[in-house]
């Protein structure tokens, strides 16, 4: 998976308990005091043992000066979304612009019910926060309400106030359409540990990507929260070791995931010192070193700009053959390539990751050494997560043009109908490739890449990766050339 290449945030994840509340705002002052950059609470208004989120969350931040405040995640069905939006609107005036909103679609649906909100299905609670999303950003920009969904209305409404910046929205997602909402709309996605462990997130990650990319957006816009739960001490698990073993963790996360910030579950203040004054400069230390050390294969992959649009009479800007188009129709093309650009650099991080294991760098099963001190399970998102996931993104591509670009253009102009059957022959040599190189894979995987089955099955691997190279590169730029005008002039579809 990719390193996303953003700047390493941590922060405080506090039990918000009413019996402690003392302790509670203390810890949250201290977490300031030590540098870190998050205070997220958790948003359950039917829990009795905890404090109102949105309360607590000002109280902090009238006893802080630079941590920034999140929900972590506002409980959408019983925080109807203008009534959310003035109120982070409100806390982000008064802290000077920290507020950062997490939401969920919501669970516990019993318990919604019995705090006055309504039961909804998976679709429902989703197709809510899609309007809610909308409500909450036009409410920010104050723009006047027009909203009349099915869900929520906001016809009418004058917003306001409007927020001292721009509030980012984190939307805590682990089924595929909330990924791709998440994908589509959000700033960041925030899993926890205990609903999405390590070797869960590659997965995740990369259908998020795709529905960024499918969105016109690039990947690295979308910021990577992890809430994490762990101890300091000798253990050989995950976030059970020495600052140092989590240290190193984190570091696999952040460089071989594309997680960027990191937000710790604790009450304890000894702990959050210990991880502020260890754990934290370690972690960034061993992410700088690893950027600098390894050529840089993190993922930049920006959507075209808006164009400047294009007066009567203008002269357009560009010739492509005989034909003439505007910056806004070169565009379109110019966003094909950038897609296949991610692609590339995708597939340049998998073959440094083979090459990593034929020189003997790493082993069979491990991207870094910090692996060694994880379970067996947690070595398989790494190797194999690498090659799982890219062989997923080529393919859910391949499937989005065969479905809908390549109809489209067809019904525009049929001319284009042995370009459009070269290119779904492609795809389909591009996906036996892709099968035999999970194939060879699987038998890298099950001789643990040791002995001389390991390195026939390594060799096997290597083999593999390379036909699919080759191809896939050339289709890539067959596909840029031989639809360049055709997309131009009549677009995605």
């Amino acid at each position: 998976m990719p390193d996303y290449g953003l700047d390493l945030e941590f922060g405080l994840f506090p039990s918000p308990d009413a019996a402690r509340h003392h302790e509670v705002l203390e810890l949250a002052q201290l977490a300031d005091v030590l540098g870190l950059e998050h205070v997220s609470i958790q948003d359950h208004p039917y829990q009795s043992a905890h404090l109102d989120t949105w309360t607590l969350l000002a109280s902090i931040g009238a006893r802080t000066s630079q941590v920034r405040l999140s929900t972590n995640v506002a409980n959408l069905p019983l925080r109807p979304p203008v009534v959310l939006a003035k109120a982070a609107a409100t806390l982000d005036l008064l802290t000077g612009g920290r507020v950062e909103l997490g939401l969920g679609a919501g669970a516990f649906w019993d318990a919604i019910e019995a705090a006055g909100g309504g039961r909804r299905t998976a679709k429902q609670s989703v197709d809510a926060l899609v309007e809610a999303i909308t409500i909450l950003r036009g409410f920010w920009a104050g723009e006047p309400g027009r909203l009349r969904g099915e869900h929520y209305s906001n016809s009418g409404l004058r917003p306001g106030p409007q927020p001292a910046h721009d509030i980012p929205i984190w939307l805590g997602a682990y089924k595929p359409r909330m990924i791709r909402l998440t994908g589509q709309l959000a700033d960041g996605w925030v899993p926890s540990m205990g609903y999405a462990d390590p070797s869960a997130l590659p997965d995740l990650n990369a259908r998020l990507d795709e529905a960024a990319l499918a969105a016109g957006r690039a990947p690295q816009d979308i910021r990577r929260i992890y809430n994490i739960f762990g101890s300091f001490g000798t253990g050989s698990g995950l976030l059970r070791g020495t600052p140092h073993d989590w240290a190193e963790q984190l570091t696999d996360l952040a460089v071989g995931v594309g997680m960027s910030t990191f937000i710790v579950g604790t009450d304890d203040p000894v702990f959050l010192q210990r991880f502020a004054a260890e754990v934290m400069p370690l972690t960034r230390e061993m992410v700088r070193a690893e950027r600098e050390a390894e050529p840089d294969t993190s993922v930049h992959v920006e959507p075209p700009q808006p164009a400047e649009p294009v007066e009567p009479g203008r002269e357009t800007v560009a010739t492509q053959g005989h034909l003439s188009f505007t910056p806004q129709q070169l565009a379109i093309p110019a966003h094909l390539v950038e897609v296949h650009d991610y692609l590339r650099a995708e597939l340049n991080q998998v073959r440094d990751i083979v090459r990593q294991v034929r020189e003997g760098h790493t082993s069979v099963g491990q991207a870094r050494s910090v692996i060694n001190t994880m379970t067996m399970r947690q070595n398989n998102w790494t190797l194999g997560a690498y090659c799982e996931s890219y062989c997923r993104i080529v393919t859910g591509h391949h499937t989005n043009e065969d479905r809908g670009m390549f109809p489209h253009l067809l019904r525009a102009d049929p001319t284009l109908e042995p370009v459009v059957t070269r290119l779904h022959e492609e795809h389909e040599v591009v996906a036996g490739l892709l099968d035999e190189l999970d194939r060879a894979l699987v038998a890298l995987v099950g001789d643990a890449g040791y002995g001389s089955d390991g390195q026939r099955a390594l060799d096997a691997l290597s083999d593999a990766l390379d036909q699919l190279t080759e191809s896939l590169l050339s289709h890539l730029s067959y596909e840029e050339e031989a639809l360049h005008d055709a997309l131009a002039t009549h677009g995605f579809g």
